[in-house]
């Protein structure tokens, strides 16, 4: 019987976390492609967007647990690069004239082999630049003119690999260990209870919360409520019709109220007006 597929070998092609999926695929063209096959156990994939606008045009995401260093050549500036950690609130980028960005989405639990030095909690909710306050002496421009220059996307994805293979990554089997319990969290719906799960794994709360710190940047907790706002911000995007009752239940929610209160404190306005408007 020939082996399974390893889902590493495909990127995704979900919009999860996209408000308004269908508004910023109209207007840029946006891709994923892989990361070269040493990099692939720590990154999800490569994003890359380009846009020609006559009107100026906000997106918005809610952001995944994963940190994302982004190479971005914008109306007006001079190209940067910069690391962004952990969004905890919805992210809002203002996408106008012409711009390019190539960015590196890392798995949960898979940047800390590339910056080994500090805890992945140390950049949760901030935007860091230049690199070189995360990653030390790194040739920055060099790497910016690399990925953000060429024309073909091809060339800009080797670019990316390159800069990442610069820096390590450093083996650590706890890297590996907090990337496989992230990815149960998201694949897994019957894990509903940090509890629950920690004495799944033969670990304490504790100890599994230290883990998703050091490791993840945020805590067991947030990833399995993040999860759920994305997979309902996914169904009001697809869906004319969702039946809220059915899908709170479904992901592990009390009651209906509760999945609205969360939706609505993520994405700024209740599951029922998002998907009959939009936000």
């Amino acid at each position: 019987m020939a082996d399974a597929p390893d889902p590493r070998d495909t990127p995704r092609t979900d919009t999860k976390g996209i408000v308004d999926a269908a508004g910023l695929l109209a207007r840029t063209r946006f891709r994923r492609h892989l990361a070269a096959p040493a990099l692939r156990p720590y990154v999800e994939q490569y994003w890359l967007i380009d846009w020609d606008l006559t009107q100026p045009y906000a997106s918005h995401v809610v952001p995944h647990p994963s940190v994302n260093v982004v190479f971005q050549a914008l109306a007006g500036q001079q190209p940067f690069a910069e690391v962004a950690g952990i969004g905890l609130d919805l992210f809002t980028q203002k996408l106008e004239g012409r711009g390019r960005v190539c960015g590196v989405k890392f798995r949960p639990g898979g940047f800390r082999p590339f910056a080994p030095s500090a805890p992945v909690s140390e950049w949760t909710g901030r935007r860091l630049l230049p690199l070189t306050e995360v990653f030390g002496d790194v040739r920055e421009d060099h790497w910016v003119d690399a990925v953000l220059s060429p024309d073909d996307e091809h060339a800009r994805v080797a670019a990316l690999d390159a800069f990442l293979l610069s820096l390590g990554p450093t083996p650590d089997p706890q890297a590996d260990h907090a990337m496989a319990l992230a990815e149960r969290i998201r694949t897994d719906r019957t894990i509903r209870r940090v509890g629950d799960f920690a004495h799944t794994e033969g670990m304490s709360v504790r100890a599994l919360q230290r883990l998703f710190a050091a490791y993840v940047g945020v805590g067991p907790k947030w990833l399995i409520l993040r999860h759920r706002i994305h997979e309902a911000l996914e169904r009001a995007e697809l869906e004319t019709d969702v039946d809220w009752a059915d899908l709170a239940g479904t992901l592990g929610y009390a009651d209906q109220a509760h999945l609205i209160r969360d939706f609505t404190a993520t994405v700024g306005v209740p599951p029922t007006a998002y998907g009959n408007s939009g936000p």
